[in-house]
């Protein structure tokens, strides 16, 4: 029985400094020197994955910004159609 409350408490007083080297890790600022160490990670993460990017060709980006136009120009049309018939037909009701 001593065995095992021996064990018990070497175990509470190693949670105890645990907790306490938390609690403490909590309450200190971060000096400058971490921060800037980690905008430094990010912007080589930023730099990784951008190398990673397939870009177009002149080619491919000329026929994606003639659809991209066509679209607007689509879509554009249909809604000045869909508003000239709803406003046809308000004046048609109300007036």
């Amino acid at each position: 029985m001593a065995k095992q409350s021996k064990s018990n408490e070497k175990n509470r007083t190693s949670i105890a400094k645990r907790t306490k080297s938390v609690a403490n890790s909590r309450g200190k600022k971060k000096d400058s020197k971490g921060m800037f160490a980690g905008m430094k990670e990010y912007f080589k993460g930023v730099r990784l994955e951008m190398k990673k990017v397939v870009w177009p060709t002149k080619k491919e980006l000329g026929s994606y910004t003639v659809v991209v136009l066509a679209t607007c120009v689509a879509f554009a049309l249909a809604f000045w159609a869909v508003d000239s018939g709803v406003l046809a037909a308000i004046r048609a009701i109300c007036f």
